[in-house]
């Protein structure tokens, strides 16, 4: 089994519009509700590819009631475990003006999570730890939640044996990272952020010394940096693609932690990642992937040994 942990889950609401316009009132051509925050998305993608996933975080109120209804609907392929809180969960507000494609994102706080509901959604961690192969940390965290949460949640991983993948940001990373988890994904922003240093490859080491044992760094169109103990290299499709690039990084995560489970080496797990992030922008809707799709774009992907050259 595969766990991914969504302290901040959301109810993902998209909005279609023919044209967003400031300080003007606007018909909606469409709604859609999604059951979100990363560490969901990622455990539809692991669904897909065929894992057992179980997935946990935190989900209260009638939003949180809504997230696990959609969830089951949605994602039969994933064991709810979300522990329930007494405020209720966030809601993301997605615009998409269907004129230009782009998107306009209102992202809620979250819930307020008390120090009796973390300590409860720690001892369901440490039991669900016990039948996992792997597990993704993901997202941001609500309010409540100390600012230290991950790098407690890696150091219980790795006490159970169990590899972790830590993809969050800002002070949460700083924090989770120096807890040494197996891998952990952050954008060229939030490297940046993490090191002080743009230039993503000499960040990518510096983030290794901070205590990742791999740095996968998200570079937009140009694909994926991977800084490992055994090298570094960097995978992109020959192309740029146009599309939405909604939850593309979350598919990165379950290629990356799906194919650590079955164990490929980095130049495989870099393909797939590439591959699902490819299908999943090239998809008619936001944050899925076509699996013909994926076959389709998966060959094209090159992957270079950037530490020979």
């Amino acid at each position: 089994m595969i766990l991914t942990v969504t302290l901040n889950t959301a109810l993902d609401v998209t909005y279609r519009v023919p044209r967003l316009l400031p300080h003007a009132s606007h018909r909606v051509t469409a709604v859609t509700e999604r059951p979100g925050g990363k560490g969901l998305n990622v455990a539809r993608v692991l669904a897909a590819l065929g894992h057992e996933v179980t997935a946990t975080g935190f989900a209260g109120g009638p939003v949180g009631a809504v997230v696990r209804e959609l969830l089951a609907a949605a994602a039969p392929g994933v064991t709810d475990a979300l522990v329930p809180c007494a405020d209720t969960s966030r809601r993301t507000v997605a615009v998409v003006d269907e004129a230009s494609g782009d998107t306009t994102q209102f992202n809620e706080p979250g819930p307020h999570v008390t120090a009796a509901e973390w300590s409860r959604f720690l001892t369901r961690y440490e039991a669900l730890l016990a039948g996992a192969k792997a597990v993704a940390l993901c997202g941001s965290l609500p309010p409540g939640v100390p600012v230290g949460a991950y790098a407690v949640l890696v150091r219980q991983a790795r006490t159970a044996g169990v590899p972790v993948l830590l993809d969050t940001s800002g002070e949460a990373l700083r924090r989770g990272v120096a807890a040494r988890p197996e891998i952990i994904k952050p954008n060229a922003a939030e490297l940046a952020e993490l090191t002080g240093s743009r230039d993503p490859l000499p960040a990518t080491r510096d983030a290794r010394r901070r205590g990742a044992h791999a740095v996968v760094t998200s570079l937009g169109p140009d694909g994926l940096l991977a800084t490992t103990a055994g090298g570094t290299w960097q995978a992109a499709p020959p192309r740029a693609l146009a599309g939405n690039p909604t939850g593309a990084g979350d598919s990165v995560v379950a290629g990356l932690l799906s194919a650590l489970v079955e164990g490929l080496d980095w130049p495989e797990r870099l393909t797939r990642a590439v591959a699902l992030s490819a299908a999943t922008v090239l998809a008619p809707v936001a944050g899925e992937f076509d699996p013909r799709t994926y076959e389709e774009v998966r060959p094209t992907v090159y992957v270079t040994d950037a530490s020979r050259g």
